[in-house]
């Protein structure tokens, strides 16, 4: 079961090493230009390790800060709402980049420094 976990925690880091590319990718390519699929895909490993870690807590006997969890998911979720609703747009706001990265690195600090 802990080879299980450990290829979770594996895939949900490549997740969010994929929304942080994404960035770089997007300002590459065209900061105001249609969204890469990308941050779509990031978002739903994140969004599916993460919930598949917390349903294996009691299995791995991990004891979990659920208010913590339960702010992450709402941040993925987000992510992932604003990416779906501005997929298939040809332009996107010029703000929607910013706020990506900027929700990327709020997940992402949250997991490191709240205890």
């Amino acid at each position: 079961m802990e080879f299980v976990r450990l290829l979770l925690v594996f895939l949900h880091l490549l997740g969010m090493g994929m929304l942080v590319a994404m960035f770089f990718v997007q300002n590459r390519v065209a900061k105001e230009g249609p969204l890469n699929k990308g941050w779509l895909h990031g978002s739903a490993l994140q969004l599916l390790t993460g919930v598949a870690l917390v349903g294996l807590a009691p299995l791995t006997d991990k004891d979990y800060n659920h208010i913590k969890i339960g702010v992450k998911l709402l941040v993925v979720v987000l992510i992932a709402a604003l990416v779906a609703v501005n997929l298939n747009k040809q332009k996107v706001a010029s703000w929607l980049t910013p706020a990506l990265a900027g929700l990327v690195v709020l997940n992402v600090g949250v997991a490191v420094f709240w205890t």
